[in-house]
């Protein structure tokens, strides 16, 4: 992104000659830079720019509430309506407004004699609610901030195709006990009952030893209750497909020295079924591996489901499309998991709880 920011900045310089330089982005925000083995991100590339190249950097991708500190210094635990100012990195202002609505990025600047000056920035909460006691000493939710009333033509408008959605997308596919976990903080971190629910899904349509599945491939949360396929779509929203490829036991553990090392607070961070094994992270290789509770083969195939995108080098993930044996199925992921609640409902989350398969160390 650096050598095309300076392209496309020089040919704006020799041609356009524009009086604010404003960088619409989708890189996420990592503070300080430091974006782990995720992509550089925007405070990286303005780092890597001259000295105010952009103005200003509208940035997306990371989800985050970017908001500091008067020292500058990244408010993790951002409170909706909290006054704060957007991050300034090397003449640059880097914004990013949250995740789905909740917020409406603000910023006011005034701009004379040819420089630049914000003036004032918040992000404005869209009608979120906070749990609070009240004097009875019960639970209720109340605004953070006044409330933003709807616009009633426009909400006529959209209701006609929400109520079209709701017909198809309310299509209950199956029962589920307890919560199965996919929020981005938690399965970003660690192995959850839904990332195995999800690549065994997987690996049972690709009739493989081993599912893997990119955290970042899973989008939310399903809870105890009736699943619509609504539920579904919301957790595999991107329509990737299931691909499948047999490796040798030797290339296995290459491969898995690559993607099981991938860091966490990434959506390259894997989830996995069917497999065994101690990640070392000091000396960057798996061990002890084992396959249906067998230690591996060196000299055996064995078949991996994973994501189509990941197969083809998504996530950082080594490119598997040139192996002979690699097949990119067609069955698209969402499909996958509804076929899997219709065919084993009612499912029991603690099944698919991780119970130290997979050690990091």
């Amino acid at each position: 992104p650096v050598d095309t920011a300076k392209k496309i900045l020089a040919e704006l310089k020799d041609k356009e000659k524009p009086d604010v330089k404003i960088a619409l982005t989708h890189m996420g925000y990592y503070y300080d830079g430091k974006h782990g083995s995720n992509a550089p991100g925007d405070v990286s590339l303005v780092r890597n720019l001259d000295k105010g190249a952009f103005n200003m950097i509208i940035g997306g991708h990371t989800h985050d509430t970017v908001c500091v500190d008067e020292k500058g210094v990244f408010v993790q635990d951002y409170q909706p309506s909290q006054p704060c100012r957007p991050d300034f990195q090397n003449g640059s202002w880097i914004m990013q407004a949250g995740e789905w609505g909740k917020y409406v990025g603000r910023a006011d600047f005034e701009f004379r004699n040819g420089e630049l000056k914000l003036v004032h920035y918040e992000l404005i909460p869209v009608n979120l609610k906070k749990k609070v006691k009240n004097a009875e000493g019960k639970s209720e939710y109340v605004l953070y901030t006044e409330e933003i009333p709807q616009d009633q033509q426009l909400q006529a408008v959209l209701k006609t195709y929400q109520d079209k959605g709701d017909q198809l997308l309310g299509v209950k596919v199956g029962q589920l006990k307890d919560k199965l976990e996919g929020d981005r903080n938690v399965i970003r971190f660690k192995q959850t009952n839904l990332g195995r629910l999800v690549a065994e899904a997987q690996r049972e349509r690709a009739k493989a030893d081993v599912g893997i599945m990119n955290s970042g491939g899973i989008r939310d949360s399903i809870a105890e209750g009736e699943v619509t396929y609504k539920d579904i779509l919301k957790v595999q929203p991107f329509g990737n497909a299931v691909s499948h490829v047999d490796l040798s036991g030797a290339e296995l553990i290459d491969y898995l020295n690559v993607v099981a090392l991938k860091e966490t607070d990434s959506g390259g961070y894997a989830q996995f079924v069917g497999i065994n094994m101690v990640v070392d992270q000091n000396e960057k290789k798996v061990k002890d591996v084992k396959i249906k509770g067998q230690p591996i083969d060196l000299n055996k195939t064995y078949r991996i489901s994973l994501p189509n995108y990941n197969a083809v080098g998504g996530d950082g993930y080594p490119n598997l499309k040139n192996n002979s044996t690699y097949v990119d199925t067609g069955f698209i992921d969402a499909e996958v998991l509804k076929e899997f609640f219709i065919n084993n409902s009612p499912i029991d989350a603690a099944k698919f709880e991780p119970k130290g398969e997979i050690v990091y160390r």
